[in-house]
C-alpha cells in the first residue's frame, strides 16, 4: 500500500521518520525522496543489508521495534515526526525456504525473525511444549477451531520421533482436522503456522509495546501508520488508537467533561483502508492487508 502510505505522510522535508519494519525499504525509499531522515529498524540482518543499498543516509538498527523506547533513547533524539509499522512477513522471508516460514515447502521448523539472537524456534515448541501450552498457542494466536485436536496429534506423533520438518507438521495438522473442514478456508496448516510464528517472535506483545512507545515519542502533528495482516494484530492497533482518540471517562449524561482526559490522537483513516484491486492482482499476498493511521494532537 505504498501510494496510501506516501499520501498520508506527504511532504517529509526535514522530518524524522521511523520505519519499524524496514524490510527492503520500499516505503522508506520513497519517503526519503520526500525529504525524510530515516531510522530503519528490523530484526533481520539480511533486510538491513538490502535496505542500506536503497537508502542514502539511513540510521539502521538491528532490533525488534517493541524495544522502540530503548532504541530512540539510545539515539538521543527528542521526538519523531512519523512512524510506520508494516507487520507480518516480507516476501523475502517467505521465499527463503531455509527460514521455515512457508507451509507450502518442506523446510526446517524455524520461523525466527532474528536467528542470530533468538533461541526459541518452532522445532522447540512442537517437540517440547505440553498439550495445554500447545492448545493455548493455537487457540490464542490463530483462533484455530481444532487447536485441541492438533495439539493431541502433535504430542502423539512425537512419542515416536521428533518433528523435524514443516512437511511432517503439515501432515500432522491435516490428520487432526476433519476432512470436510480441510476442504474450505484455505490451506489447513495456515492458522497453525501463523500461531507458531507469533509465539516464536512474541509478536503481539512486541506490537503493543512498540505501538505505545511510538505514540509517546510522536511530535505534535506527527503521524503513525500501521498495516496489519490478521485480525489479532488489527484489534490491538484499533483498540490502542481508539483509547487515545476518545479518552473521556465521564458518564454520557454529564453536560461537559470533568475528568480532564483529553484526546491524544485523531484518526486519519475512517476505519481500515484496504489495498486496491489492482494491487491485489499484482501482489496477492496484500489481500488481507488493513491500514490504519492517526495523527498526534
Amino acid at each position: 500500500m505504498l501510494d496510501e502510505v506516501t499520501k498520508i505522510f506527504g511532504d517529509m522535508q526535514g522530518k524524522l521518520f521511523v520505519d519499524c519494519t524496514l524490510g527492503g525499504a520500499g516505503h522508506s525509499a520513497v519517503l526519503e525522496k520526500n525529504g525524510a531522515q530515516i531510522i530503519g529498524i528490523d530484526q533481520d540482518l539480511r533486510a538491513l543489508e538490502a535496505a542500506e543499498k536503497k537508502l542514502k543516509h539511513p540510521i539502521l538498527i538491528n532490533d525488534n521495534f517493541g524495544n522502540l523506547d530503548e532504541i530512540l533513547t539510545s539515539l538521543n533524539i527528542p521526538g519523531i515526526d512519523g512512524c510506520l509499522m508494516d507487520l507480518g512477513l516480507s516476501s523475502a522471508q517467505i521465499d527463503v525456504i531455509s527460514r521455515g516460514f512457508s507451509f507450502k515447502e518442506n523446510c526446517p521448523l524455524d520461523m525466527r525473525m532474528n536467528p542470530e539472537q533468538q533461541t526459541l524456534n518452532v522445532a522447540k515448541i512442537v517437540n517440547s511444549y505440553g498439550t495445554d501450552d500447545l492448545i493455548r498457542v493455537l487457540r490464542d494466536f490463530s483462533q484455530e477451531k481444532f487447536s485441541y485436536e492438533i495439539a493431541l496429534e502433535i504430542v502423539k506423533y512425537r512419542e515416536k520421533k521428533n518433528i523435524e520438518t514443516s512437511g511432517e507438521l503439515v501432515e500432522i495438522i491435516k490428520k487432526a482436522i476433519p476432512a470436510p473442514a480441510r476442504r474450505k478456508g484455505g490451506h489447513p496448516a495456515k492458522r497453525t503456522f501463523q500461531a507458531l510464528r507469533i509465539e516464536v517472535n512474541d509478536e503481539l506483545k512486541m506490537l503493543k509495546k512498540g505501538l505505545d512507545a511510538s505514540i509517546r515519542w510522536l511530535n505534535s502533528s506527527g503521524k503513525i501508520v500501521v498495516i496489519c495482516y490478521h485480525s489479532l494484530e488489527d484489534k490491538i492497533v484499533k483498540d490502542t488508537f481508539a483509547s487515545m482518540v476518545k479518552r473521556c471517562t465521564c458518564p454520557p449524561d454529564l453536560p461537559k467533561c470533568v475528568c480532564g482526559m483529553k484526546p491524544v490522537l485523531k484518526l486519519i483513516t475512517n476505519g481500515a483502508l484496504k489495498p486496491s484491486l489492482t494491487e491485489i492482482e499484482e501482489n496477492p499476498r496484500s489481500r488481507s492487508a488493513k491500514l490504519r493511521g492517526v495523527e498526534k494532537l
